[in-house]
């Protein structure tokens, strides 16, 4: 059962990470500039439109999930996904279309968007479903297993073309090639998830006939305080996300001056790392319970961030590779938290709804922005470190809202499907 929803995941976000990493190339092709700078800010402005789209997504496919189930609803997004990546792929250029180009590259990372909205609180929630109480963050943790293995499989594919093509090569043609493997991978993961069977949680309350009519209107009522506190945390974990796994390597490329396939040779290194860690994370989750995981991640972000510049600054691959690991702590340690907190903090009933909206809207706001803002930040002020300034203020942030959140460890997921106005944190 995890095997199978991680694979799944893993295929969602493969398609999505390969924007990340192929995005100088991206630059060069939909948005020809004579300013280097101008090219990268507006492909990322491309990136952080498709985030625009998740909440929507999110609000669509969690409600969906809470009527048709999380199987079928997770069976479409990833269908949706691979179509528009294995798009992207085939999309003519600047200079074959003309100002058509970006606008259809925008409407292709739009739809991701609304797909990516769906996908994983959803696959969150399939999971714990199933899950044994006193190690639930274990469980969950192979989805953040899967999400960073993923961004390291678009990393080694990118790395790959660059190495065997060269780098006028990829830029020319090269870099469609990832976006083309979407096809396959997306044919293989639909396959899996809709062999799998329906969580008990959700058969539970689709017998008893507590099924939710209105999902979305539920949630706002009964559990808006509850996701706005989660919401604040999950800030921390979205933007430390966006910051390790895909402006980690621009900055390595245009701030320090690396090379695109040493830059992703230790982008690999350290995704397999930080997918290595993630199981420890959810055994020490469910050894001290979720509050002081929370303020353990948020620490290691603070104490951490600019560390992790200063040394991926230094240059090389060993010191590279170092930054991005002391990074990594505090990002996958945010990540595990956050998608077993996902979870436990809302009832059956209405469980898809509220994690995906409140998910999706964190990412939209610190998420999609991260690559922009870092970018922007170090061309207004000059100073490298700025992005980790920046990471370091939202993760106290983060802080503060972990100080609200109830300690859900010990819930019974299946019980408060039963009573939906009972919000832990309500």
């Amino acid at each position: 059962m995890i095997r199978a929803a991680a694979i799944g995941n893993f295929v969602e976000w493969f398609d999505f990470a390969l924007y990340g990493f192929l995005a100088t190339e991206i630059a060069h092709n939909f948005f020809p500039s004579d300013n280097d700078t101008a090219a990268l800010l507006n492909t990322f402005a491309a990136f952080a439109v498709a985030f625009a789209l998740r909440p929507i997504g999110g609000a669509y496919f969690g409600g969906l999930g809470d009527r048709i189930g999380r199987k079928k609803t997770l069976a479409i997004t990833i269908v949706l996904m691979s179509a528009a990546t294995l798009a992207l792929g085939l999309l003519p250029t600047f200079a074959a279309i003309g100002i058509a180009a970006p606008i259809l590259l925008v409407l292709v990372r739009c739809v991701q968007g609304f797909s990516t909205g769906g996908e994983y609180a959803g696959a969150c929630a399939f999971v714990l479903e199933h899950a044994r109480r006193n190690r639930r963050a274990w469980y969950s943790s192979f989805l953040p297993v899967s999400t960073f293995a993923a961004f390291c499989g678009a990393a080694v594919i990118s790395f790959v073309c660059s190495s065997a093509l060269g780098e006028q090569a990829m830029t020319e043609w090269g870099w469609r090639i990832p976006f083309l493997l979407a096809a396959p991978l997306g044919i293989a993961g639909f396959y899996i998830r809709n062999k799998l069977d329906e969580t008990p949680d959700f058969r539970r309350i689709e017998d008893s006939d507590k099924v939710a009519a209105a999902p979305l209107r539920e949630t706002i009522r009964t559990h808006s305080r509850a996701m706005l506190r989660l919401g604040g945390f999950v800030s921390a974990t979205a933007l430390s996300f966006y910051m390790f796994t895909t402006y980690m390597s621009t900055y390595i490329q245009v701030t320090v001056g690396e090379g695109t396939a040493r830059t992703l040779l230790s982008n690999v290194l350290a995704l397999l790392f930080a997918a290595a860690l993630c199981p420890f994370v959810g055994r020490f989750s469910d050894r001290v319970g979720r509050r002081t995981t929370m303020f353990s991640a948020a620490a290691l972000l603070v104490v951490g961030s600019v560390p992790a510049y200063l040394l991926a600054g230094l240059g090389g691959v060993p010191a590279t590779f170092a930054g991005q690991v002391v990074l990594a702590l505090g990002a996958v340690s945010c990540n595990v938290v956050t998608a077993v907190l996902l979870v436990e903090l809302f009832p059956t009933r209405v469980r898809y709804t509220a994690s995906a909206l409140t998910y999706n809207l964190a990412y939209t706001v610190f998420g999609g922005t991260a690559p922009f803002m870092a970018t922007f930040l170090i061309d207004q002020t000059g100073d490298p470190l700025a992005p980790a300034y920046y990471l370091t203020i939202v993760a106290v942030l983060s802080l503060v809202s972990a100080r609200t959140l109830p300690e859900t460890s010990r819930r019974d997921l299946s019980t408060s499907a039963h009573e939906p106005s009972k919000s832990p944190a309500a």
